[in-house]
Order: structure tokens, then sequence, then C-alpha cells
């Protein structure tokens, strides 16, 4: 199964974290692309530093619910707390899609339900896929040219 993944960082090292996780997923799983970093102003929350963000597709024969649980297993080894909704954080590996699963229980929304209005992910995915599709939403492409210029 094909399954989108967000990175991003803005706490002591961002530009190492996202390293970090990207070896810790070329461990555990199938990582067949992964984005440059880009390095995005931070959206919600309180006043923090600027983020680092990557996008990496990986393939995977985990049920969907047991690869957030990797991401989130991924997250804790590398001290992730999750203190404040849009806060600064070490790391955060968003799910953005897994195949063509569309979900909505409460431990799991797929796609991501911000995703189509998020350039920090959509910039980066389709740096390496040039034909992503955001199911539910369409092609990424179609959707980046709607979206404000980055700030």
């Amino acid at each position: 199964m094909k399954a989108i993944v967000a990175l991003g960082a803005n706490l002591e090292e961002p530009q190492s974290a996202i390293e970090l996780a990207v070896a810790l997923l070329r461990e555990a799983t199938d990582v067949t692309s992964v984005s440059s970093m880009y390095k995005t102003k931070p959206v919600g929350g309180p006043a923090q530093p600027d983020y680092v963000n990557a996008v990496v597709i990986i393939e995977s024969d985990l049920p969907a619910i047991e690869f957030l649980h990797l991401l989130h297993g991924i997250e804790k080894c590398m001290g992730r707390i999750r203190a404040e909704k849009w806060g600064p954080r070490v790391i955060d590996l968003d799910l953005i899609s897994y195949g063509s699963i569309i979900s909505q229980s409460e431990e799991l929304t797929l796609p991501h339900p911000r995703a189509h209005e998020r350039r920090f992910v959509l910039e980066p995915w389709i740096e390496i896929d040039p034909q992503a599709h955001l199911i539910t939403h369409g092609p990424v492409s179609e959707i980046l040219q709607q979206l404000p210029p980055a700030k």
C-alpha cells in the first residue's frame, strides 16, 4: 500500500530530526522517495520557530492503523510530547494518505483532514510524485494552484 507521510520539526535541530525520522522509517518500512526539506512558517498555535518539512512515500503491507501506530512510536522514541495543539515539536509524522483508504474513525482520519490546505505538505509531495492525487480532493497540482502563495 502506498503511504504518504509528512514530516515536520521546529525544535532543537529540526533538519537533523527529519533526517533521523527518515532513517528510522527506512529501518521499519520500504521508503521509496524522500522530498527535499522545506523551511516554512508555523500554521496556528503559539508563537514558535519556523518548521522544516518534508514528505516521504512508503510502501507498506501493514494495516493502516498499525502503520499509524508505527509513526507514533517513532515520534515517541524521538521525544515527541503532545502537550499543545499545533505547538512546537521535536518531530511530527502525519499520515496523509494510505492507498485508497478513506477513514473517519476517532483514531484515524484518511486522507488527512487538512492536507489539501497545507502547502508545506503538497509542495514536497508533488516534488517526488508529480502525478500525486489526494483522494477526495483531486490532483495535488490543481489543489496547489488554488492555495494562496506562501508567506
